[in-house]
């Protein structure tokens, strides 16, 4: 029994659920299956509820997804005792293993678990159905996954290409096709990877992860599993099985924890079969808000960029490729100036990040719910600050620029190489020289670049080509250049998390002007140098001599016009 447990949740602001907790407590007791039921009919917000549990068994409460759970952990508890135990390792510090226990005080438990570790522990407060799932994750790897490949094609279930539809399907939904493709998520959340590619070849089929930024091969099967496969993916996206030689795109959840996972699928038809690719998007509610100031952001763009978005009306873009960040850069832009003062209002495809005090609405092509449309109804709302996930048409483009010369602050996307090319762009789509000159206020582009793995970096010394092509000559003698040597942590690539480039170009009178006259991105750009505006490569080879990133990373992922 946990007595006090009740006391102090009914102490949380604004709880109004007391009847139906204490209906609930009569029903179980005070105990862990009574925090659970709370949790699930959301009578009181997780962490809330979770903390005032720990903190009543005078122990921290941690949620295994949003902690750092490092291998060295995970290797001191072997699988089968994790899941009887109901106990995952999350990191070893000063010699003692903090582990996540759904009954951290059964002191029992934790002498054996210390045993098996061979080392102490520090038991902290998770709820089980969060270790289970972080068990499965965590704990999956390639092996489990040709385990799984393996015993498919032994079962023989597969050994016509040729099915019907309705065959196909009652295979796709069979227990060990359902397994494989969790497993294939499972491992992908593991492993970080934003995207799943599954892919058909003459002979066989792949699956490849892109794990920063990086395609990476993880499994190769049989061609006779493909078609199950995609089935499968596609009945999880409600798409229609039977079509397979049009593209289709869909979307699914799967419960992770006490969240979901969400992802997107796009199939497409090609010489040997359909293409799937799994978008990866956020856990809902579980991905981390970051801030302007963690995001490592050089100071040069980062103030001007701080003092812009305080601005009462205009247009601030961020523009990049798909994946580059440019909505998490975003939401940091409005948890900078969230406060109870402004009406903040979002139009996004999909919502990513939850952000208390900000009204957000999906768009929703199945009913033709359009970005134009939900603005239009916005701007009827008496908002402040709007931000329209993507601008993709001219419709949309007008609304926005309407809205920032009438008074609103907007933020948007749009998908340009340059800061410059951004407000052409505008213009090439349709909105006039004269709505476009006084409503942009600001333009920002940016790229998003593997991150040299800090557990094996090491100093190297790049040969003179490379230097004189990036360089000057004079002031590198004492500047050390940095990469990752490859080690079990970033399984061998030398890369791990990733790092930003960016360059902001703001507004002036001049700018106008040439906006004004249609001018080319290349004379904005000229005219923005002159209030300092340095491009994307000279950021990023900042970030490689503060040992961020590598030479290798900026060539890929900037354009070498701007290398003076």
């Amino acid at each position: 029994m946990n007595a006090p447990f009740l006391d102090l949740l009914r102490a949380i602001p604004h709880f109004d659920c007391e009847q139906e907790v204490d209906s609930l407590a009569a029903q179980h007791g005070i105990t862990l299956q009574l925090l659970q039921e709370i949790v699930e009919r959301k009578y009181a917000g997780k962490d809330d509820a979770c903390r005032i549990w720990a903190d009543t068994l005078g122990v921290a409460y941690v949620d295994p997804f949003a902690s750092v759970i490092t291998d060295e952990a995970l290797e001191r508890i072997p699988v089968e005792i994790a899941k009887k135990a109901q106990a995952i390792g999350l990191y070893v510090i000063n010699g003692v293993l903090t582990t996540a226990m759904a009954e951290p005080r059964n002191e029992e438990l934790a002498k054996r678990l210390a045993q098996i570790a061979q080392i102490p522990i520090s038991p902290v407060f998770a709820l089980p159905r969060d270790i289970h799932d972080a068990i499965v994750i965590h704990y999956s790897s390639d092996k489990n996954l040709e385990d799984s490949l393996a015993e498919l094609e032994r079962s023989r279930l597969f050994t016509d290409p040729d099915l019907a539809v309705d065959k196909i399907a009652q295979l796709a939904d069979s227990d060990s096709l359902v397994q494989l493709v969790d497993e294939v998520i499972h491992f992908a959340l593991r492993e970080r990877a934003t995207d799943i590619h599954i892919e058909p070849q003459e002979n066989i089929a792949r699956i490849r992860f892109r794990v920063d930024g990086r395609l990476r091969e993880v499994l190769t099967y049989s061609r006779k599993l493909h078609r199950a496969v995609i089935s499968r993916l596609k009945i999880m996206s409600n798409l229609n099985i039977a079509e397979a030689r049009f593209p289709q795109d869909g979307r699914f959840s799967m419960p992770i924890g006490s969240s979901n996972a969400n992802f997107r699928l796009s199939t497409i038809p090609s010489g040997h079969g359909e293409k799937a690719v799994v978008r990866i998007l956020a856990m809902s509610g579980r991905r981390t808000m970051l801030t302007l100031d963690k995001m490592m952001i050089s100071q040069t763009v980062l103030q001007p960029f701080k003092r812009l978005i305080q601005s009462p009306n205009g247009i601030i873009f961020v523009t990049g490729p798909t994946g580059s960040g440019k909505t998490t850069t975003l939401y940091a832009a409005l948890h900078e100036i969230n406060n109870p003062d402004l009406n903040i209002s979002t139009i996004e495809d999909p919502i990513e990040i939850q952000m208390d005090g900000v009204t957000q609405t999906q768009v929703n092509s199945h009913i033709d719910l359009k970005f134009a449309t939900i603005l239009r109804s916005l701007l009827r709302q008496d908002p402040d600050v709007i931000l329209v996930g993507e601008i993709r048409d001219l419709e949309t483009a007008k609304i926005a620029t309407e809205a920032a010369l009438t008074g609103h602050l907007v933020f948007a996307t749009l998908h340009t190489n340059t800061a410059a090319q951004a407000i052409v762009r505008l213009m090439e789509i349709g909105v006039e020289p004269y709505m476009v000159a006084p409503s942009v206020i600001g333009v920002m582009a940016q790229r998003l670049v593997a991150r040299i793995c800090e557990a094996c970096k090491e100093p190297y010394e790049p040969s003179r080509e490379t230097l004189l092509k990036y360089f000057h000559e004079d002031g590198l003698t004492d500047v050390t250049f940095y990469r990752g040597r490859g080690c079990p942590a970033c399984r061998g690539t030398g890369y791990k998390g990733r790092i930003a480039f960016h360059e902001f170009v703001p507004i002036t009178e001049e700018i106008r002007t040439l906006i004004s006259e249609r001018r080319s991105a290349q004379e904005i750009t000229k005219a923005a140098m002159k209030v300092g505006f340095r491009p994307l490569r000279y950021d990023a080879l900042k970030k490689v001599l503060l040992g961020l990133t590598t030479i290798e990373e900026v060539e890929q992922n900037t354009s070498f016009e701007w290398a003076s």
